[in-house]
C-alpha cells in the first residue's frame, strides 16, 4: 500500500505559447536550496504539495517530445520518486490520468493535481478524507472558467459544472484524491462509455448518478492557473505576497 501522485503533463500549453520548453517547466518564483537561490519550475509547486500529503511516487504523464521534463526531474526530487508514462495522443484529462492505471493497486491511494497551477495552503491536500473520492476546493472570481463543484450541507458533491457560464457562489476543484479501488472503479465506468469523457467532472457526475460518493472540502484559500499570461502575472503577485 502506498500513495501515488498523478500529474498530467501531456498538454501543449497553447494558451501561453510560444515557449522554448514545456509549459510545466515555466519559471515561476524561486527556491533557495543549500544557500543558493534558483528559479522554480511551475510543476515543482505541485510536487511539493503532493509530498506534504504523503505522496511517495509520482507518475508524470508526458507527450512525445517533452523529454525536457525527464531531463529536469530525472527519477525523482527530494524523497519523491518519479516515473513517466507517454500519452501518444492527448485526449483530455480522463485519458491522461488513466494512463497511470497499471501502476495503481487497489490498496493504494491516488492524488491528482494540475502541473500549471499554484495554490495555497500548500498543505491543503491533508484535509481530504482517504476513504472516498474527494476534491480540494478553492474560491475564484470566475468559476465558469473551471470545474465548479456544487456541494450539499455535509460537503457531499452533488454535481460538477464543467466550464459553464452563469455560475456564482460555487468553488472550483484544484486537486483531488481517492483510494485505488475507487480509481479502478471510475476507470471501468469511463472505459464503457461512448463517447468516452474528456473532462473528469462529467465522468464524476455519472459516477455519482450510479451511486458513487464524492466529497468537496473547502480548505483552499487561493488558486491560480498559470496557463495564460494573466495567470502567470497573478501567480507572481501571489508568490511575492503582493
Amino acid at each position: 500500500m502506498g500513495t501515488w501522485g498523478i500529474i498530467p503533463a501531456a498538454g501543449s500549453g497553447t494558451r501561453i505559447q510560444p515557449l522554448a520548453f514545456s509549459k510545466e517547466l515555466l519559471p515561476v518564483g524561486s527556491l533557495r536550496s543549500g544557500g543558493v537561490e534558483r528559479p522554480r519550475a511551475i510543476c515543482e509547486y505541485l510536487i511539493e504539495r503532493m509530498a506534504l500529503a504523503g505522496v511517495e511516487k509520482i507518475n508524470l504523464i508526458v507527450s512525445p517530445g517533452k523529454w525536457d521534463i525527464l531531463r529536469y526531474f530525472g527519477n525523482g526530487t527530494g524523497d519523491v520518486r518519479i516515473c513517466y508514462t507517454v500519452q501518444h495522443q492527448p485526449s483530455g484529462l480522463c485519458d491522461a490520468i488513466f494512463c497511470a492505471l497499471p501502476f495503481i493497486d487497489r490498496d493504494d491511494r491516488v492524488v491528482v493535481g494540475l502541473p500549471d497551477t499554484v495554490w495555497f495552503p500548500s498543505d491543503g491536500l491533508k484535509y481530504l478524507p482517504h476513504d472516498k473520492l474527494a476534491f480540494l476546493l478553492f474560491p475564484v472570481d470566475k468559476p465558469e472558467f473551471y470545474d465548479a463543484v456544487e456541494t450539499g450541507d455535509n460537503g457531499e458533491v452533488r454535481k460538477i459544472y464543467v466550464k459553464q457560464r452563469g455560475l456564482s457562489g460555487l468553488w472550483i476543484w484544484g486537486a483531488f484524491s481517492m483510494p485505488g479501488h475507487v480509481f479502478h472503479e471510475i476507470y471501468r465506468l469511463w472505459s464503457i462509455r461512448e463517447p468516452r469523457d474528456e473532462y473528469f467532472g462529467t465522468l464524476v457526475n455519472v459516477y455519482i448518478e450510479n451511486g458513487g460518493e464524492a466529497a468537496g472540502v473547502r480548505a483552499g484559500e487561493s488558486y491560480v492557473d498559470v496557463g495564460t499570461l494573466n495567470g502567470y502575472r497573478e501567480a507572481m503577485r501571489l508568490l511575492s505576497g503582493g
